[in-house]
């Protein structure tokens, strides 16, 4: 078990895989090991060197209870602490949910680190945050309320996990309110922006991609959020396409 430490904060990561070193980053109150259960790691280890981050607040990274160490900068250096650790001066991102938001993050706090960005389940607006809403259901029913937000039938490993979250770290992440308006327009890297159609934020994401000058998008048919996450076989094809493509044009 690896740590990276980012001012007093240790975030736990793991790395698999050899080639061009891609980090992939999970969403709000997941943690690594959904990537390794739904083939995402498998399927991308055998051209990338993987490095799979514990966002601060979830699985075995430092869970602060305090929502000023929740910050985007904190978010995006977290990443950036991995690459220090690893020496990897330059990678490729793919987050999903959060983690999809976390990559305007690092456009902003650290666009040199980057090559391309994957971004799904996220928008740059801030409406887009489903934190609240979690928070707000863990607070009246408590931690048993996690699963059944989510929206989808979900592994029974899956499930588990989600009922081992720190609630307080939780809570307290949930900053990040005014989104990336600003930050949309400097995002010249190669992004893929992809997201559910019946996801409640995919106004949000057409939006966002309206913004970014280098990206494209792809949508997963009457998909909701948490869907377009487990739905492995038809998310990998196309993130392993960008990722090939775009390499051969570099």
């Amino acid at each position: 078990m690896a740590f990276a430490a980012n001012d007093g904060v240790r975030i736990h990561y793991e790395v698999e895989g050899t080639g061009s070193p891609l980090v992939i980053q999970h969403g709000y109150s997941d943690s690594i090991e959904t990537w390794y259960e739904l083939g995402y790691v498998d399927a991308l280890k055998a051209k990338h060197r993987v490095i799979l981050v514990d966002a601060r607040g979830y699985g075995a990274s430092d869970k602060p209870h305090v929502t000023s160490a929740y910050t985007k900068e904190r978010q995006a250096t977290d990443i950036v602490a991995e690459l220090d650790a690893l020496k990897v001066e330059r990678a490729d991102y793919w987050g999903y949910s959060m983690g999809g938001r976390i990559a305007f993050a690092l456009a902003d706090y650290a666009p040199a680190r980057f090559r391309r960005l994957v971004i799904g389940g996220a928008a740059g607006d801030g409406r887009s945050r489903i934190g609240d809403r979690f928070v707000k259901a863990f607070r009246q029913r408590g931690i048993s309320a996690i699963p059944d937000l989510w929206g989808a039938k979900l592994p029974e490993s899956l499930t588990a996990r989600l009922l081992r979250n720190d609630v307080q770290a939780l809570d307290a992440c949930r900053v990040d309110s005014l989104g990336f308006a600003d930050v949309l327009p400097a995002m010249t890297m190669p992004c893929l922006v992809y997201s559910g159609s019946a996801d409640s934020i995919y106004p949000l994401v057409e939006e966002t991609i309206a913004e970014i000058p280098n990206a494209s998008l792809f949508t997963l048919p009457g998909l909701g959020h948490a869907e377009a996450m487990l739905r492995s076989d038809l998310v990998l094809p196309r993130v392993t396409e960008f990722l090939g493509s775009v390499a051969e044009r570099q």
